[in-house]
C-alpha cells in the first residue's frame, strides 16, 4: 500500500512556472499590441483598393477625366474613412480601351517610444 501511494504522489510537477507565465504573458502582450496597430492599416488598404476597382470598372467614368476620377475617389474615400491617401495620389492611364488606377504609399505606425513600423502599400485596380 506504501509503494502504490509514494509512486502517485511523487510524479513530477505539472505546469507553468511563473518566470514562464511571465515570458508567455509579455509575448502575448506585444502580439496584441501589434495586431492593433497594424490591422487597421490593413483594412484600410483593403478599402483603397476596393475603391480603385469600384472607379476602374465603373462605365460613366471610363471616359472621364484625371480630375474626375480623382474626384470619384475622394468622395469613396470620404465614406470609406481613407484617411492615408487622397485623389492627387493616384496615377491613371489607359491600356486597350480598359482604365488602370494605381496608387503607392507608405504608412507610420508607432509602437513604443521611438519604435515605429513602416508599411508599403501598392495598390492597382488590375491586380
Amino acid at each position: 500500500m506504501y509503494s502504490s501511494l509514494y509512486s502517485s504522489t511523487n510524479r513530477g510537477q505539472q505546469g507553468i512556472s511563473l518566470p514562464g507565465l511571465l515570458t508567455w504573458s509579455v509575448a502575448i502582450i506585444l502580439m496584441a499590441i501589434l495586431g492593433m496597430r497594424l490591422i487597421p492599416s490593413f483594412i484600410e488598404f483593403a478599402a483603397v483598393k476596393r475603391a480603385l476597382v469600384t472607379i476602374a470598372s465603373d462605365s460613366e467614368l471610363r471616359d472621364a477625366g484625371a480630375r474626375e476620377i480623382r474626384l470619384a475617389f475622394d468622395k469613396r474615400a470620404a465614406v470609406d474613412d481613407i484617411k492615408s491617401v487622397n485623389g492627387s495620389d493616384i496615377v491613371i492611364r489607359k491600356q486597350d480601351e480598359q482604365l488602370i488606377l494605381n496608387i503607392s504609399y507608405i504608412v507610420k505606425k508607432p509602437l513604443f517610444a521611438n519604435l515605429s513600423l513602416l508599411i508599403d502599400f501598392d495598390a492597382a485596380s488590375d491586380r
